[in-house]
């Protein structure tokens, strides 16, 4: 039988918290009409409010599921169900050849990729340079005038102090970004509405205002010198103010190849849209990689990529001076990833990879972060992990899941997978003696 996923990881692919609680609750044989396997399947038919069962089918390489459910949400909780009762009880699942609705399904899906293999690439439709040269202009010079605006702006905030910003309403934030949409600078927009909350967030808001207000500053002013320097740093710019990069020619280049483990992710919301980012370790290569993934209202976000599974798979960068987004190339069908971990060894080790970092990326917003044999502790109200050298960091104060680190803990060190913003750590994984749990893949 195909590799079957921990609960863990199949409580990730839930695409909110209503239907992972649903199918925990029916990760049960006694709400299943009937159950089967087969080496790369699974099957069941559930009873529902419908007086015909629900047919749930799985097919385990992906995973991939289909119900007949009239939910919208993927994977439903039938299938959410299903999974986690073959996780937990395997030996209620008769092996068997699959009955014909599971059949029809699995083999329209390998027809589908078979279709996709063998697919001639579309030719090319031929560009009209011209045309795209004037647009590329208009948007130049759209791009310089918004950020000629955003300059005075900001000269204006700051001189008339950091007190008159905190007195101001949101309107204030938000209709300067929506300027920046105008200029199509659309990166720049996110930035200015990120401010808006600084100023109402507690104690040290100066601090972190001013931070940021600098970061804007110093972007305007690299901007000016575009020109005069190196392509990484251009890509960077360009890609903070919002010019995109053709992913079909970025996927036509040559990627790297290696065993890449998903060590965690993570799906936040920015204005209308869920984005969801995904952290991968190439086992060789020891560098990280960055993937995103976008959705917006109730639009599902599909993905083969795992929290605590491995795959061997090319990932192509995105250029910059400090690559770590990208996009996957070709994967191979992920495994469960064994108990080990790509840990920096200290607090300080990974502290200076992440100085190291921003020396040549200083607008880096998330960095990865593993670490090694560290303890989760509570101190005058506040999480904090620790290492046994007794250097601290401070743990995100919006994370949900505390006592659960330390429960995994049990007052012992482990080791942990986070995103690191430069003030707190946002766990997202934790390796337990047998297994990487996921600590949350889901943000309301």
């Amino acid at each position: 039988m195909a590799a079957i996923l921990t609960v863990e990881q199949i409580l990730a692919l839930a695409p909110d918290v209503g239907a992972a609680k649903a199918g925990q609750g029916l990760a049960n044989k006694a709400k299943w009409v009937t159950l089967g396997c087969s080496d790369g399947a699974a099957w069941g038919e559930c009873s529902g409010s419908a007086g015909t069962p629900y047919q749930t089918r799985i097919d385990l390489s992906g995973p991939a599921f289909k119900c007949s459910c009239p939910s919208r949400k993927f994977p439903c909780k039938h299938g959410l169900g299903l999974y986690l009762l073959l996780a937990n009880q395997p030996g209620v699942f008769p092996q068997g050849e699959p009955p014909a609705w599971v059949a029809a399904w699995l083999a329209g899906r390998a027809k589908r990729e078979e279709k996709k293999v063998a697919a001639p690439e579309a030719e090319p439709k031929p560009v009209d340079e011209k045309a795209q040269a004037k647009r590329a202009a208009k948007r130049q010079d759209n791009v310089t005038h918004g950020l000629e605006e955003l300059d005075r702006w900001l000269c204006d905030l700051v001189r008339q102090g950091l007190g008159a910003a905190r007195a101001q309403p949101r309107s204030f934030w938000e209709n300067t970004a929506k300027r920046m949409v105008d200029a199509q600078a659309s990166g720049i927009a996110r930035l200015v509405r990120q401010m808006a909350d600084i100023p109402s967030s507690g104690e040290g808001w100066q601090e972190r205002l001013l931070e940021r207000l600098g970061r804007l500053h110093l972007l305007l002013e690299r901007y000016k010198r575009i020109d005069t320097l190196p392509e990484p740093a251009r890509a960077d710019l360009r890609a903070l103010i919002g010019f995109t990069q053709s992913q079909e020619e970025l996927l036509a280049g040559e990627g790297i190849a290696d065993r890449w483990v998903v060590l965690g992710q993570r799906v936040q919301r920015e204005d209308r849209l869920r984005v969801q980012r995904t952290w991968l370790w190439g086992v060789n290569t020891k560098r990280a990689a960055l993937i995103l993934q976008y959705a917006a209202g109730k639009e599902v976000i599909q993905s083969l990529l795992i929290s605590g599974t491995r795959l061997d798979a090319e990932v192509v960068f995105y250029p910059g001076a400090y690559p770590l987004r990208a996009l996957i190339k070709t994967q191979q069908t992920p495994e469960s990833m064994p108990p080990a971990s790509a840990a920096y060894a200290t607090v300080a080790e990974a502290y200076k990879a992440y100085a190291g970092a921003l020396t040549r990326y200083s607008w880096l917003e998330q960095f990865p972060m593993a670490l090694e044999a560290v303890y989760p502790v509570q101190r005058e109200g506040r999480w904090i992990v620790r290492d046994e050298a007794g250097y601290l960091l401070p743990v995100a104060p919006d994370f949900k899941f505390p006592w659960e680190l330390l429960a995994f803990s049990g007052g012992h060190p482990v080791s942990l997978f986070g995103e690191w913003d430069g003030d707190h750590l946002m766990p997202l994984g934790v390796w337990t003696k047998e297994r990487f749990v996921p600590l949350t893949a889901i943000e309301d």
